[in-house]
């Protein structure tokens, strides 16, 4: 813990340093901390600008990294709902704002990498249990039956109500930290380190189906059973880890569905989700919302009804399709890429997929774990949820996309002894992450 908070470095990278961990730490939490911290670490960076740096502002990464909010502002061009559309702009500024930030700043990245992921993943850790206590704390409170913790009332946003985060965009936070720490066990560490992070996955997990949300537990199915053994396993131990992998996943799944509450959230509501409009049901499925949402795109394909007219379009054809509940609730499309659609026609969807393919090039490329992971977050997740029309799920994305493409995977001892002096090795060890110096 020691290394965290304490690291060997510049007084400038330091306070880089804390303004990024203490971001990624906030990501849990009411937007106003994440705000602060960001607009704090801005002015921090420009204080300690330095001239030579403004010419690797634009580079190829930046700009694929920036690429989200260029669609949004050309789209605002055409947009009749000028007012949603600069609301939009201020929504999605930390994706313009974070990749120049992170580049222009001094702080070596690719250093520090694993300490962020490691806090991160501790304050997520943290923060379940927090969760679980306010529950048990409420279940004491009303004297109900234990066994109520798996009820609805305490499982998917009802369990996340605390914090006022929508349950998905939590779900994506403790995906990448639990992943991080999987990635640790697969690394020769002591046994009460390897302890330690397996109590804390065991946590994450225990999270993750107590939020209920069945697009994040299908990628984290993907992420178990094919990323983990394909990018840190060879030959007969990556067959037998996918094996063993899909036996207990399949285990997992059997004992969750034996659970009511959890069968109804991950079973009935999926087929509900997918199931035809009925006019007079008190919900409308999603399969009934996509179906209006075409309606809008095939009037403007190709370049879509501009910046915020999302929300403002879909809002009456809701009560024209009488989907009332849709309607009351103000709903979006509730998918990010007819959400683009909408808004942007197909050149703005192409954008936007240009943007996906170009990180899991680079994920795959290097065998980035958590990278990979992030990038099948994001894509998944779009498939469910306008990523990108939220508060948390935009710093989601503009943080962690920068700072893994960035970060350009872990350093690999092989790569320091090659292109580093002896001193740098002595730096190195100072300033690894605890886990590594046990």
């Amino acid at each position: 813990m020691k290394q965290l908070l304490l690291i060997n470095d510049n007084n400038a990278n330091k306070v880089s340093y804390y303004h990024i961990m203490l971001l990624m730490a906030s990501l849990p939490f009411d937007r106003f901390y994440s705000h602060i911290i960001l607009i704090s670490f801005i002015v921090h960076t420009f204080i300690h600008l330095q001239k030579e740096k403004l010419r690797i502002m634009l580079t190829l990464k930046t700009v694929v990294l920036q690429s989200v909010f260029f669609v949004t502002l050309v789209a605002t061009i055409y947009s009749l709902y000028r007012s949603e559309a600069f609301n939009e702009w201020v929504l999605r500024l930390p994706i313009l704002i974070l990749p120049p930030v992170f580049l222009l700043n001094g702080l070596d990245l690719k250093k520090y990498r694993a300490n962020f992921l490691f806090a991160f993943a501790i304050v997520c850790t943290a923060t379940i249990i927090y969760l679980y206590i306010d529950a048990l704390i409420t279940i004491k409170y009303y004297h109900l039956p234990l066994k109520t913790i798996f009820s609805p009332a305490f499982t998917n946003h009802n369990f996340s109500e605390p914090l006022d985060i929508h349950a998905t965009f939590f779900s994506l936070q403790l995906v990448v930290a639990l992943v991080y720490l999987l990635t640790l066990l697969f690394k020769p560490l002591t046994l009460p380190v390897k302890l330690i992070c397996g109590i804390c996955s065991f946590i994450l997990l225990c999270g993750l189906i107590q939020l209920s949300s069945k697009s994040i537990l299908a990628i984290l199915f993907i992420i178990i059973n094919l990323v983990l053994p394909y990018c840190l396993l060879k030959g007969k131990s990556r067959l037998k880890f996918i094996m063993a992998g899909a036996a207990i996943s399949a285990l997992a799944f059997a004992t969750i569905l034996n659970v009511s509450s959890f069968k109804e959230r991950y079973l009935t509501s999926l087929t509900d989700d997918f199931s035809a409009f009925k006019p007079g049901e008190s919900t409308d499925s999603r399969l009934a919302r996509w179906h209006v949402v075409a309606q809008l795109i095939k009037q403007k394909p190709l370049i879509g009804h501009g910046s915020g007219s999302e929300q403002k379009l879909l809002h009456d054809e809701f009560f024209k399709a009488k989907m009332y509940d849709s309607f009351l609730a103000n709903l979006n499309s509730h998918n990010q890429y007819l959400s683009f659609l909408v808004k942007s026609g197909i050149w703005g969807l192409l954008v936007y997929l240009i943007t996906l393919a170009y990180g899991f090039k680079t994920a795959i490329l290097k065998k980035d774990v958590v990278f990979i992971s992030f990038m099948l977050l994001i894509a998944i997740v779009s498939l469910s949820e306008n990523v990108l029309d939220a508060d948390k799920g935009v710093m989601f994305y503009s943080l962690f996309f920068a700072l893994l493409l960035f970060s350009g995977g872990e350093v690999k001892p092989e790569e320091i002894v090659k292109n580093k002096s002896p001193e740098y090795l002595d730096e190195v060890a100072t300033n690894s992450l605890a886990l590594t110096s046990y």
